[in-house]
């Protein structure tokens, strides 16, 4: 059976750094639709101390999701030095597609097949797909790709995660300020070496009561007359939600893949919020007994990008191949986590070695 190694990546942050500056003339409204009274400078110095994001980067007002997924996507397919009519297939993670200007979610035509457009990619049998699984989208793709590789299926595929929410938050919502633009991908290939690349996965979706803990609800301003609907995030919910099933998951995978939370090197997580992201690796290590461990382990991109949801993982993925997150780095051999939570309530992980 075939092993899934990286043998390229690629990611793009948009120009447009957004500071707190940017939020100090909004107006913000509670989940019970009352305006918030307080200062603004102490309700952003509150949301910095808690989620530790100083800036986030938004697109501009002439780009789309599908320009910023392309950027990254070309800088993978370079950096993989591949012929791109040899892909098998494109996967492309969102929640929001390609999101027109008035906010208005758009997959059609889909984002993998506006993808292959502008990367001009003659070839028919260079199948695209779309992967909507929230902020895990991209590391469910991932996943979807070894198993297209595994199955013999594929032998080269592409694999993007880009979104765009600054377009669909509510301008009345505090949590607008987590939200962030980016993309991110990879290049993946089937290798006969073995104990190499993706040696271990595990995805848990829970759609009971968790269904809503994140959905496309009405501003919080009651009488707005805007579009009808933004993204809306039950915070509290999904903190406790995360900490309980998150840790579990990844400790589960990393059994799975025989191995001891010694014997890994990095822990690439979703960046949701750095009070969520810290509690939930301290949460592993306890699970094995641990309480003092080098936070090295879990490197962090949200205080100055935000959170960009399928595109953080593989931002930061990159960003580390490419030694511009020193002192991270990546050497043969190592095994690394990838793993997510997010709307549905999803969650995944997987264990990667480098060849």
């Amino acid at each position: 059976m075939p092993n899934t190694i990286i043998i390229g990546s690629g990611s793009y942050l948009p120009t447009k750094i957004i500071g707190k500056d940017y939020f100090m003339d909004s107006v913000f409204y509670t989940d019970e639709g009352d305006k918030i009274e307080k200062p603004n400078e102490e309700i952003i110095q509150k949301f910095i101390e808690i989620t530790e994001i100083e800036n986030r980067r938004y697109l501009e007002d002439d780009e789309f999701n599908s320009d910023l997924g392309h950027r990254a996507a070309v800088a993978a397919i370079e950096d993989a030095n591949i012929d791109q009519e040899e892909l098998d297939y494109i996967i492309y993670a969102s929640n929001y597609g390609e999101v027109n200007k008035d906010g208005a979610p758009n997959f059609v035509p889909s984002m993998s097949s506006r993808l292959k457009n502008k990367l001009s990619i003659k070839n028919r049998k260079t199948v695209n797909y779309d992967m909507v699984f929230g902020c895990p989208g991209w590391v469910e793709a991932l996943i979807l790709a070894d198993t297209l590789i595994k199955a013999k299926k594929a032998k080269l595929i592409l694999v993007v995660g880009s979104e765009t929410l600054s377009r669909v938050t509510d301008p009345f919502d505090r949590n607008k300020m987590i939200f962030a633009d980016g993309a991110g991908a990879v290049v993946v290939k089937a290798t006969d070496e073995e104990n190499v690349g993706i040696i271990a996965d595990s995805s848990i979706c829970d759609n009971q009561d968790e269904l809503l803990y994140l959905d496309y609800a009405p501003s919080l301003k009651k009488d707005e007359d805007q579009r009808p609907l933004y993204i809306r995030m039950n915070g509290r919910k999904i903190y406790e939600y995360a900490l309980k099933n998150v840790p579990v998951a990844v400790k589960e995978t990393i059994e799975k893949a025989n191995l001891d939370i010694s014997d890994i090197d990095k822990i690439l997580i979703h960046q949701a919020n750095a009070k969520m992201d810290y509690a939930m690796i301290s949460r592993l290590y306890k699970l094995y007994g641990i309480t003092d461990y080098d936070h090295d382990i879990a490197p962090m991109t949200i205080q100055q990008f935000g959170n960009s949801s399928v595109a953080t993982i593989p931002t930061m993925f990159d960003l580390i191949q490419k030694g511009k997150m020193a002192p991270h780095n990546f050497k043969s051999k190592d095994n690394v986590v990838f793993a997510s939570v997010g709307a549905g309530m999803n969650i995944n992980a997987l264990v990667y070695r480098f060849p």
